[in-house]
């Protein structure tokens, strides 16, 4: 992200794929618009877009200045807002290198990502060599999804139960006693006894020591009414070997009667500099 104004606010961009139609040869070859996966809900005025802009920062005051400047600025060029969301991180730190947080389930999210810059820029970076074009390298694929979770259904669940479903405590320990900080060994339950085999951090990444090549950051969201969720962001170099094989493998999972995905779409995030609008333009 790039750091704009007071308060250490950030702004990032990603492209979305019809902003790039037309320019075949030059645009990220995954990039397409995301598709509706089993059990989505997706709300078309709720979705996609030419332009992500992503807005973030410590002090709410200069994330709000910084948006009106980002309105201000589109709509001097002609864009318009097709969809906005505020999201905030509850309970928001850094614990053994990884970036953890609180959601509406009140389970720690983050555990999954990398303690170390290596491997994030191993998951999220696109490489030379995968096909893409040249301008591209450097850059990542970015997954939006906005998922309502069913809060009120949720906590009639005694906490056991909730913890089954997710697969995890809801301060991160792992059900069979692996320590948290640890990867727990699945194939030693074979039968899901401990960690059932329908649960979402086991159906997500069933080998945990071999996990999905993809960095996630997640904000939840509460609009009123009982409109709560979270905003849900994962990074990777690939689409098809990380958020879309993992969503594939969450078809059935027990979570699914809990969350709705509503919106959100398919961007890619590019390299610091300016050669992607050298590069699409001359399409």
């Amino acid at each position: 992200m790039r750091s704009l104004g007071r308060g250490g606010v950030g702004v990032s961009l990603g492209l979305g794929a019809s902003l790039v139609e037309g320019a075949a040869a030059s645009s990220p070859q995954q990039l397409t618009v995301m598709p509706s996966f089993v059990g989505d809900l997706l709300d078309p005025t709720q979705s996609h877009g030419d332009l992500l802009v992503r807005v973030a920062g410590e002090h709410s005051a200069a994330v709000r200045e910084a948006i009106q400047g980002v309105k201000a600025v589109a709509a001097k060029t002609g864009w318009t807002v097709r969809w906005a969301i505020d999201g905030f991180r509850a309970d928001n730190r850094v614990e053994g290198g990884r970036g953890l947080a609180r959601n509406p389930f009140h389970f720690t999210e983050g555990f999954g990502n990398p303690d170390s810059e290596r491997e994030v820029v191993d998951r999220v970076l696109v490489r030379d060599g995968q096909g893409e074009p040249e301008w591209a390298v450097g850059g990542s694929y970015q997954v939006v999804r906005v998922i309502r979770f069913a809060t009120e259904l949720w906590d009639k669940d005694s906490v056991p139960e909730q913890e089954r479903i997710m697969g995890r405590g809801r301060d991160g320990r792992w059900l069979d006693g692996t320590p948290t900080a640890e990867e727990p060994n699945f194939a030693a339950d074979p039968k899901g006894r401990r960690t059932p085999l329908d649960s979402h951090v086991r159906l997500a990444a069933p080998d945990r020591r071999n996990p999905p090549p993809l960095v996630r950051r997640s904000y939840s969201y509460d609009r009123g009414d009982g409109d709560t969720g979270i905003i849900f962001s994962c990074y990777q170099r690939d689409l098809v070997q990380g958020f879309e094989a993992v969503q594939k493998r969450l078809e059935g999972e027990a979570l699914a009667k809990y969350v709705l995905t509503t919106g959100g779409g398919y961007f890619f995030v590019p390299p610091p500099g300016d050669a992607w609008i050298d590069a699409l333009g001359d399409e």
